[in-house]
C-alpha cells in the first residue's frame, strides 16, 4: 500500500488526487491520495507527526520553497532551483521520518513544452518569481533560452522587471512567454496578467503552467490576437509520472 498526498493552501483547483486515483486504478496499484491544506507552513511538523502512514507528498502554492527549512535534504536540481514539489519520506526501523525534497516541475515542463517550442526562440519572458516561476526558469536555461522574469515587486534584481516595462518594443523582442503564476487559475477565473496583449500577434508562443480552467483568461486572450497558446495539463501529468518514480525507488535502510 502506497499513501501519498498533496499538500498547500487551497487545494480545490487541483487534478493531483483525480490522477493518481486513475492511476492507482488503471494500474492494479493500491495506494491512497489525500488533499492536506495548512494553512501555514510552520503546521508542517505536526502534520508530518500525525501522518506516519504516508510515503510522499507534493507540494503546490504557496509553499514549495518555504517548505525547504523543514526538510532533512534536497536533490541538486532543487537546490540550485530553489524549489521542492516532491518530498520522499522513508522511515528506519525507529519509525522517524527522513524528508527528501525533489523538483520535478522543470522536467515536466521539458517533457510537455519542448517540443512544441521553436528552435529559433533564444529568450522568453515568465512571469512570476515564485517556485513554479523558478522551475520553469532553470528549464528554460538548461535547454539554452535566456530568461527574464516579470514581477509585481521587481526589487531591483538584474534579470527581473516589472509587468509596467513590458511594451510593444519589447514584445517584438520577446516571442515565448510563460505565464508561471497562479492568475487565472480556478476560482479566480478572470484574473490574468496585466500585460499589453493588443501587442500580442501569431508571432508569440504563450504557454501557462495553470490547467484548471483549460483555457485560461491568458491564454484567451493572447490567442484572440494570434498567438499559439498551450495550458499546463501536460506538464503536470509529466510532472506527476517524474514523482511516482521517485517514491518507487527502492527505500535507504536508515538505521
Amino acid at each position: 500500500m502506497v499513501n501519498l498526498g498533496l499538500i498547500g493552501r487551497r487545494l480545490g483547483h487541483s487534478f493531483s488526487k483525480r490522477f493518481f486515483e486513475t492511476k492507482f486504478s488503471r494500474e492494479n496499484i493500491e495506494g491512497s491520495y489525500g488533499l492536506y491544506e495548512l494553512g501555514d507552513i510552520s503546521e508542517f511538523p505536526d502534520f508530518i507527526a500525525s501522518h506516519p502512514e504516508l510515503d510522499g507528498l507534493n507540494v503546490t502554492i504557496p509553499y514549495k520553497e518555504s517548505v525547504i527549512p523543514y526538510l532533512d535534504d534536497i536533490s541538486d536540481d532543487a537546490r540550485e532551483i530553489g524549489a521542492v514539489n516532491v518530498i520522499k519520506i522513508t522511515r528506519g526501523h525507529s519509525g522517524v521520518p527522513f524528508l527528501k525534497g525533489y523538483n520535478t516541475d522543470w522536467k515536466g515542463f521539458i517533457i510537455s513544452f519542448k517540443p512544441i517550442l521553436s528552435t529559433d526562440v533564444y529568450s522568453a519572458l515568465v512571469f512570476g518569481t515564485g517556485g513554479a516561476a523558478k522551475a520553469v526558469g532553470y528549464a528554460l536555461s538548461s535547454i539554452g533560452i535566456d530568461v527574464t522574469y516579470v514581477s509585481r515587486n521587481p526589487r531591483g534584481k538584474e534579470d527581473t522587471i516589472s509587468y509596467g516595462d513590458i511594451n510593444k518594443s519589447m514584445l517584438e523582442r520577446y516571442h515565448l512567454i510563460v505565464n508561471a503564476t497562479p492568475l487565472g487559475m480556478y476560482p479566480d477565473t478572470a484574473s490574468a496578467p496585466d500585460i499589453p496583449y493588443g501587442d500580442i500577434n501569431d508571432s508569440h508562443m504563450c504557454l501557462d503552467i495553470v490547467y484548471n480552467p483549460g483555457v485560461t483568461e491568458f491564454m484567451r486572450r493572447c490567442a484572440e490576437n494570434g498567438a499559439a497558446v498551450k495550458n499546463g495539463l501536460g506538464m503536470l501529468i509529466s510532472q506527476a509520472e517524474q514523482a511516482w518514480q521517485i517514491w518507487q525507488t527502492q527505500a535507504v535502510e536508515l538505521d
